[in-house]
């Protein structure tokens, strides 16, 4: 595999004190939308980070000469108003106030996160007369900063969630190389273990239908999504299995797919053959008469475990708990960044046996290492807690 002068999982190639420039879009009808924004932006300057005005023009799309780390989007339920940016490298938070003592807040508030192209929406409410924030990500993470009456000090509990989400780093671009050898274009042994492995995860109840976000957009605001973050659709999971033919490369599902109903190389399944730590992009070896899709967004965490344990053989994420203690991920950093990936691999490192590790995501689900698939799945049988526990 392609390596870089770096540990396979330790520290990121990115200052972790780096300084945000960041901007407020959109307007509200919501007094408290605009005081929220407000708020929050005070309490990021007083941090060293530079606050640019006006970095939004008319048509709701950042200004060519102002590259910006987080938006801070202010918005209304019945508008959600994406802001359109000119690359990964945006944040957008968007901010919305609820309804009082709403029955369910991720069902009222993740269409919205959706319809406005969000990384992370705080959606405000009051529950049984306290204020909540209720932060939600796409990966369909919901956990809540409850407002005491220090209210500075609400306000730094919002930064401390804010700051190590927005300063991450996505690796989900793609090269794709037209160069797997014919005699792989209908696989091996690893990719009909994860074909089988997808079947798997659907009669256990592992993958629920993805969410249709066709529904909540418009073809341009699809299009996109699809540019910003790498996906097809919202599905649950991945799976990958370490290449017989070339030990140092890996099968993996791709992203938006069914997993399920996995069949084609290069297309349900694709070879994982390195990583370009310059450009943050997956390197891919495809048949060349098949037209890729994206491998998954796990792939960067997939590859440094591969990476740095020989004796891992597969690995199976999926959106679920262990019915014991586990260790767990500190901060849910986005899927697909550098930084989630290099969190997960440092505790399978620390695990007694990294080779049958099985490691929490905060506020997501489960990385699970093993020898194989099939030794993977012998150890789930009856571990499995369907409900993530938020926090």
């Amino acid at each position: 595999m392609t390596t870089d002068s770096h540990s396979a999982a330790g520290q990121a190639p990115f200052a972790s004190d780096e300084v945000m420039t960041f901007t407020i879009a959109g307007e509200s009808h919501s007094a408290f939308v605009t005081s929220f924004a407000e708020r929050l932006r005070d309490v990021i300057v007083s941090k060293g980070n530079i606050y640019r005005p006006n970095a939004i023009d008319a048509s709701g799309e950042v200004k060519d000469e102002m590259p910006l780390r987080l938006v801070l989007n202010m918005c209304d339920v019945d508008a959600p108003r994406p802001v359109k940016r000119r690359g990964q490298g945006t944040f957008v938070a968007s901010i919305f106030e609820g309804p009082g003592n709403e029955a369910s807040v991720m069902h009222a508030a993740y269409p919205l996160l959706i319809r406005s192209i969000s990384n992370l929406i705080i959606y405000n409410t009051i529950m049984n007369g306290m204020r909540e924030s209720h932060f939600i990500t796409p990966e369909q993470g919901h956990y809540v900063v409850r407002h005491d009456s220090d209210d500075a000090t609400n306000y730094e509990r919002l930064y401390e969630r804010v700051q190590p989400l927005a300063c991450s780093h996505l690796v989900i671009n793609n090269d794709f190389v037209p160069d797997l050898p014919e005699a792989l274009w209908e696989g091996e042994e690893p990719v009909w273990q994860v074909c089988k492995a997808g079947v798997r995860l659907d009669q256990m109840g592992l993958l629920p239908s993805p969410t249709r976000i066709e529904d909540f957009l418009t073809e341009n605001d699809l299009r996109m999504v699809r540019r910003l973050y790498n996906i097809g659709g919202l599905s649950y999971g991945n799976l990958s299995a370490r290449a017989h033919h070339n030990p140092e490369y890996f099968w993996m599902s791709a992203s938006g797919v069914d997993k399920s109903n996995l069949k084609t190389v290069g297309r349900d399944v694709l070879l994982v053959t390195g990583y370009v730590p310059e450009q943050l992009m997956i390197r891919l070896s495809v048949p060349p008469h098949v037209e890729p899709r994206r491998v998954s967004v796990d792939a960067i965490e997939h590859w440094m475990i591969y990476r740095e344990h020989p004796s891992v053989g597969a690995i199976v994420h999926i959106h679920a708990w262990w019915s014991d203690p586990i260790e767990s991920t500190q901060v849910n950093y986005p899927c697909g960044t550098y930084e989630i990936a290099a969190e997960v691999a440092e505790l399978v490192r620390r695990a007694s046996d990294p080779s049958r590790a099985v490691i929490g995501l905060k506020n997501h689900g489960l990385t699970i290492t093993g020898h194989s698939i099939e030794e993977i799945f012998a150890r789930i049988e009856g571990k499995i807690v369907p409900q993530v526990p938020m926090n």
